[in-house]
């Protein structure tokens, strides 16, 4: 579970690829998405949905991040 992955995505008329890995976080798991050389650590809610852990950096789209959360959920 912990081995490194490929995070497709279709965004905004762009394909992106973004590597990505599980890591284990007590009984639960986190996964680190990195965009634009910078890690973001995207942990699931109550609700099954994804969230972004700490304050995403000026550069990145928001947009963007809800695109990765969205994708995290379906897989």
């Amino acid at each position: 579970m912990n081995e490194p992955f490929i995070l497709e995505l279709a965004y905004q008329n762009r394909h992106y690829e973004f590597p990505a890995a599980f890591q284990r976080y007590g009984y639960t798991y986190r996964i680190v998405v990195t965009m634009e050389e910078v890690n973001y650590i995207f942990e699931p809610d109550e609700e099954g949905l994804y969230r972004v852990i700490g304050t995403p950096t000026a550069s990145v789209d928001l947009g963007l991040l809800r695109a990765v959360a969205e994708k995290l959920r379906r897989l």
